[in-house]
């Protein structure tokens, strides 16, 4: 799988489920403090390409995921598709 970047909070619980399901499986990631990059939630739109109110927001390569949820949902079939 190509990279994972992940655009999120430290304090963010959904953020640190992200990164955990990452390591568990082996993905290569880079996880965006939003805060300490001083990226505004319009920027962070912009990098999306559509209005965004949560965090995580995360991108396999250039392919944008969306949240959490869409992410595990991602992970979760590609493991069912993989021999």
């Amino acid at each position: 799988m190509k990279r994972v970047t992940i655009f999120g909070k430290p304090a963010c619980g959904f953020c640190q489920r992200a990164k955990q399901l990452c390591e568990i499986k082996g993905f290569e990631y880079r996880f965006i403090d939003i805060l300490e990059e001083g990226i505004s939630q319009a920027d962070l739109e912009k990098t999306v390409g559509k209005k965004v109110e949560t965090v995580p927001q995360i991108f396999i390569g250039q392919q944008y995921i969306g949240g959490f949820t869409e992410f595990d949902k991602h992970v979760a079939e590609q493991v069912a598709v993989s021999p």
